[in-house]
């Protein structure tokens, strides 16, 4: 299976081609049309909802490909599925105009989202974006508003923060970002790739070679060259240890844990710690300790907002040394600020 897109459609066409006209076509008039499709057609279109069906259709198989004829360049139909359903990127591609810095940073869910975003405001004087300029719209058109956050300093400098639904998540969203902006032809100057150690710091680093390996790249200072954007691995790694808390392996929580017993919430909620562990007759989990931290601080939303609003509130000491202490300090500053 072969779906072209983009303005020059024409040269990538054969005479056995289906242009199809998406325009007033309802959705079973689509799926018809889909059910129909053997393998062996090209058809080109530009409505998104029919490559989306074609694409859940034939993602597999490396033969099936969705081909953007303003480059020449192709992804396979698997790699198109993925930045749909994943990203909502839109395939159809048309990304251009002036160009600006920015930096995107792939991390696991919506609470790590919210947590170094409050960083980034905190530390680096970045703020919430409600536009973007011309040559940053792909990201507009890439991702639904709310699945992730838009940052600006004031010098023009933009950073995208975008949840990835787990540590595969972010391996898996990072290669087809690499393949998107190679085939689509647009760039950005850094991609942050915030994921845990997991099992250990080596392991996770190796996940993130193993996805690079399908790509020409360098070593750097912080991380990886791929083109002219720079890959810079943020592992997420600090043990907690107290007699009331059962700590298992490191997430972002574990940095919320520190920050909050550097902040003295901690010792104002441990009467309930002690009084939950002899009631469960266990530890309390990271997240248990969250939510009632959550409540002790008067914060009646979900985590995700506590997050951003205890990082906010923080002492700017004390979330630096939270930060220094797990080793993400140098890799988070360098992702805050352009090269000049």
């Amino acid at each position: 299976m072969k779906v072209i897109t983009g303005d020059r459609f024409e040269a990538f066409a054969d005479e056995k081609a289906l242009l199809f006209p998406e325009y007033r076509k309802n959705r079973d008039e689509l799926l018809d049309f889909v059910d129909s499709l053997t393998g062996d057609e090209t058809v080109v279109t530009a409505s998104l909802e029919l490559i989306d069906l074609i694409a859940w259709k034939f993602k597999r198989g490396e033969e099936n490909v969705l081909v953007y004829s303003d480059t020449g360049k192709s992804l396979t139909l698997k790699e198109v599925y993925e930045l749909r359903k994943y990203l909502d990127f839109d395939v159809r591609g048309g990304f251009g105009g002036e160009r600006a810095e920015t930096s995107v940073l792939f991390v696991e869910g919506k609470t790590d989202a919210k947590f170094f975003k409050a960083v980034f405001k905190k530390l680096f004087e970045f703020r919430e974006s409600r536009e973007a300029p011309y040559s940053l719209r792909f990201i507009e058109r890439v991702f639904e508003r709310d699945n992730f956050d838009l940052l600006r300093r004031e010098e023009g400098y933009y950073l995208a923060i975008i949840p990835s639904e787990g540590n595969s998540g972010v391996i898996r969203n990072l290669g087809n970002f690499l393949r998107a902006m190679d085939v689509f032809g647009f760039t950005v100057e850094k991609i942050g790739v915030a994921i845990d150690v997991d099992e250990d710091r080596e392991a996770a680093m190796a996940s993130i070679k193993g996805r690079l390996s399908g790509f020409r790249h360098e070593k750097t200072p912080l991380g990886y060259r791929v083109g002219k954007t720079e890959v810079v691995p943020l592992i997420i790694g600090l043990p907690f240890e107290d007699e009331a808390v059962e700590w298992k392996k490191p997430t972002v929580e574990d940095l919320m844990l520190h920050l909050i017993e550097r902040e003295g919430l901690l010792e104002r909620i441990r009467p309930g710690l002690e009084a939950l562990n002899g009631s469960l007759g266990r530890k309390l989990k990271p997240k248990e300790v969250m939510y009632l931290a959550l409540s002790a601080y008067g914060h009646w939303g979900n985590l995700e907002g506590f997050y951003e609003l205890f990082v906010m509130r923080s002492r700017f000491r004390n979330l630096k040394a939270v930060l220094r202490e797990a080793g993400l300090m140098e890799g988070l500053r360098y992702l805050a600020f352009a090269e000049r």
